[in-house]
């Protein structure tokens, strides 16, 4: 369960992140570590559909996976994004919403799964909508370049997040109403 390799890919993801901050604080310019840091996580971002299709494939599903999977996403996205808020290429409000609703809906989930009504706040297209379009925007803002000299991606990057932004609230209301039921019914 610990060390299938689904789970070993999930705990590299979770390895690699100051691997990916660290490569700012790297004496070369900055071009390579912007370079090195995108490649760093566009690799480690790909082993997240990695890690589910071969826990399918191989039949290593399991609880923990199904636990750790998740939270190794949200570490790679929110040190990301610190490091960008850092660099001045992310406004701080854009990553304190991403932040804030992966705490908030964290928070949700946990205590829907404490009352038995988890299925209620499961995944849903939108909060993977979400996450699509964040693993997007970040390597396009790490990079901080023009690729193929045409495309800016800083320009691609900031109009990305703020899109992951506007999915992050909408995806963060949907969960919530779906919430609302259940947590009326507790609170009589």
């Amino acid at each position: 369960m610990f060390f299938t390799i689904p789970t070993l890919l999930t705990w590299a993801r979770i390895v690699a992140i100051p691997l990916i901050v660290g490569v700012f604080y790297l004496p070369v310019d900055p071009a390579t570590r912007n370079l090195v840091a995108t490649v760093l996580f566009v690799v480690v971002a790909l082993t997240d559909w990695l890690d589910g299709y071969l826990a399918r494939r191989l039949n290593q599903s399991s609880a923990f996976g199904a636990f750790l999977d998740p939270v190794a996403d949200k570490f790679l996205v929110c040190a990301s994004l610190l490091i960008l808020v850092q660099m001045d290429r992310v406004n701080a409000l854009i990553a304190l919403v991403i932040i804030g609703r992966e705490i908030a809906i964290s928070a949700l989930r946990e205590w829907m799964a404490q009352i038995g009504a988890s299925r209620s706040v499961a995944v849903h297209m939108i909060g993977k909508l979400k996450t699509t379009v964040q693993m997007i925007a970040i390597p396009f803002l790490l990079f901080d370049g023009v690729l193929f000299g045409v495309v800016s991606t800083h320009l691609w990057g900031t109009v990305l997040i703020l899109g992951a932004a506007v999915l992050t609230i909408w995806s963060m209301v949907y969960y919530l109403r779906k919430a609302l039921p259940e947590i009326r019914a507790k609170a009589r």
